[in-house]
């Protein structure tokens, strides 16, 4: 497989040293980069050729539906009881068993929808996590404040339909700012126990500069005033935040964008080395990596690197 991908990617290896000039070491050290480099970049074409495949099965909001959660029991007794006649009371509104995982909630990238997230949403179920919902928001969203708040909106749906007071968000790319600013800004905090994010531009990205022309890419660029109020102080947050980043990640200029590093945020940095992008929300090392995030109940002490991170090349 390996003498495959590395046939099939030489030829676009000069195409690549003028694509990406700016990247450290090229063309002295494109030797010891150079398949590495290929192959993310093969994986990022194969990928997009998939998603522009499913993307139209995501385009519609999926059909929500209520946990099948147990039914009271009455106890062995209640008919022989004797009482007045007369409307019995209501059973309790069901609740999730205490033992019961939190709800997973999958917010979508720029221009994507909750297609891209298939992978993830399998291999979350295969492991346990059942309430699983991803969100669509509008291509046409001009504002991330906008789409905090429709997240907000879901959220609270979720928790009254499910009987769980507290969820976790998994954010890719802008998705993951969308979250933040929920978490941050609207007090989503006291809903949000985590939230992961993919190759989220936390501190702005100034890749494709063109794309300026729509407002919430402007909102990600350095020095907005959305991620001003984002570096603004958050004390007593009291969500965790888990950031993964990559660093062949050519959406985020410069790539410790992904990073986030916030004085009032419990946070840990995961590095994820030989993939791009797009393939953070499918690869099944980043899905590892998430459940284990997902799965973690001890709260973290503050931020933390993770030292050994991820090698997915």
């Amino acid at each position: 497989m390996l003498v495959t991908v590395t046939r099939a990617v030489s030829p676009l290896l000069p195409f690549c040293q003028r694509l990406l000039p700016d990247l450290p070491g090229l063309p002295g050290r494109l030797t010891g980069i150079s398949l590495t480099l290929l192959k993310a970049t093969a994986l990022e074409i194969a990928i997009l050729a998939g998603h522009l495949l499913l993307y139209p099965s995501g385009i519609v909001q999926e059909r929500r539906s209520a946990p099948v959660l147990p039914s009271p029991q009455p106890s062995p007794d209640a008919a022989d009881r004797c009482g007045p006649p007369g409307p019995r009371p209501s059973p309790p509104t069901p609740q999730l068993p205490s033992g019961t995982s939190l709800p997973v909630v999958l917010l979508h990238g720029f221009i994507d929808n909750r297609s891209v997230f298939l992978f993830l949403r399998r291999s979350l179920a295969q492991h346990g996590r059942h309430q699983v919902e991803s969100l669509n928001y509008s291509p046409l969203t001009c504002d991330i404040r906008t789409g905090a708040e429709l997240l907000g909106r879901h959220i609270e749906e979720i928790c009254a339909r499910t009987g769980s007071d507290r969820v976790d968000v998994v954010g890719h790319s802008l998705g993951g700012l969308i979250a933040r600013y929920y978490v941050q800004r609207l007090g989503g905090d006291t809903r949000v126990r985590m939230l992961v994010t993919l190759g989220t531009p936390h501190t702005g990205t100034r890749v494709v500069p063109l794309a300026n022309a729509h407002p919430i890419v402007r909102q990600m660029r350095p020095g907005s005033a959305v991620l001003e109020e984002l570096a603004l102080p958050s004390p007593g947050c009291r969500t965790r935040f888990v950031s993964f980043w990559s660093d062949l990640d050519r959406v985020m200029d410069p790539l410790e964008t992904a990073c986030l590093n916030h004085p009032d945020l419990s946070v840990e940095n995961v590095r994820v080395s030989g993939i791009g992008h797009l393939a953070l929300p499918v690869h099944p090392a980043v899905a590892t990596g998430i459940r284990q995030a997902l799965d973690t109940t001890v709260p973290a002490d503050g931020k933390k690197d993770r030292a050994d991170g991820l090698t997915v090349a």
